[in-house]
């Protein structure tokens, strides 16, 4: 019977010992994460963004971001690698692709598509949608690995976000895999590249984010706002290289894009609700090394619950979209169209969301 009765607790041994020792690619670092205000005051739980109209993607998913071309359609990415252009009747057609995973896009004043791959880099399509890679590397020569979202300033300058360059999305198995080890891991390597289009430079304007995603330039150009998912908040950098500051702090979920709605504010989708284990696993690096040997499904994953809201150019949070239910979830950001619509955009869904009219003045 002693000899039976060894076997369960040389089983229990052996878990403990995985779970204390196996190889895992994060080296976990120690943070205090701010207390979840949760759905409460200026994010008070509604339900506006039910309801949405959708916009069939023919079988693609995943469209990351969107933006109106001069031509005044619209233009989505998605996962296969195609940017797709919607005309007015809402016929869908390819109008390239990148060969890699484009998240966001935006044009520049001269028709230029300028697009932020995740596998690829910072990717120029023109009018025609010939394919053009502008950088895959920095200045310096470091590798750009998670490409993430793009803003113009008014001086032509291209603004991206590289995520994280210790953990590339192509690399460690797609975006969502990528960003899931880097928030873990809180190693704040993130950063906001600038490409010069006149020079064809590429330099570091801000770094040491925790995993840096989307970028937009105030309507003065004097500023870009940069969001920092990894510690929940929004900075905002002058343009002209002087120090940055946060502008809005301690959002309730993971934020994602940020477009400019052409009147001076901003849209931000929240991907997902905040996780309470890992905010409450946060000054606990060890611990965040066992949770990432766990099966996966047992592993931290997004919540569907759609959110995006609209701030100004100083963090003020003017008002919010929500869908409890999460019917159109995963949602990155939005866009306002020509006509005062809200076009919804989302990590995984295989439809853009629409709502119509629905922005306070």
């Amino acid at each position: 019977m002693r000899r039976f009765a060894t076997v369960p607790s040389l089983l229990c041994m052996g878990l403990a010992a995985y779970l204390a020792f196996w190889p895992v690619p994060v080296r976990p670092v120690a943070w205090r994460a701010p207390e979840n205000p949760g759905y409460t005051g200026s994010f008070a739980q509604n339900s506006r963004l039910a309801g949405l109209e959708r916009i069939d993607l023919e079988g693609r998913s995943g469209p990351e971001d969107a933006t109106v071309g001069p031509n005044g359609l619209i233009y989505t990415a998605t996962h296969g690698g195609e940017i797709l252009r919607i005309g007015d009747d809402g016929r869908v057609t390819v109008f390239a692709q990148t060969h890699g995973r484009p998240l966001g896009m935006e044009f520049g004043p001269d028709g230029t598509l300028y697009i932020a791959d995740a596998y690829r880099g910072l990717l120029a399509v023109d009018p025609e949608g010939r394919v053009t890679l502008r950088a895959a590397r920095t200045d310096s020569g470091s590798p750009i690995l998670y490409a993430n979202d793009v803003a113009i300033g008014s001086d032509g300058v291209v603004y991206f976000s590289d995520a994280s360059t210790r953990f590339g999305a192509q690399e460690h198995g797609g975006t969502l895999a990528a960003s899931v080890l880097d928030l873990v891991e809180h190693s704040a390597n993130g950063r906001v590249l600038a490409f010069d289009p006149r020079s064809g430079t590429t330099s570091v304007f801000a770094e040491g984010l925790t995993f840096a995603n989307g970028v937009a330039v105030t309507s003065a150009g004097d500023a870009l706002l940069v969001v920092e998912t990894g510690a929940y908040r929004v900075w905002r950098f002058p343009t002209d290289g002087g120090p940055g500051r946060v502008v809005l702090d301690n959002l309730p979920g993971f934020p994602d894009n940020l477009n400019a709605t052409g009147g001076g504010t901003f849209w931000l989708g929240l991907i997902s609700p905040r996780n309470t284990i890992m905010d409450s696993l946060s000054a606990m690096p060890f611990l965040r090394r066992v949770v990432m040997r766990l099966p996966e499904v047992m592993r931290p994953a997004p919540t569907r619950y759609g959110f995006i809201l609209r701030i100004d150019a100083q963090g003020a949070v003017l008002e919010t979209f929500q869908d409890p239910s999460g019917d159109y979830a995963l949602t990155t950001g939005a866009i306002t169209l020509h006509d005062g619509g809200i076009l919804v955009t989302s990590l995984t869904e295989p439809r853009l969301g629409l709502l119509r009219n629905k922005v306070s003045e």
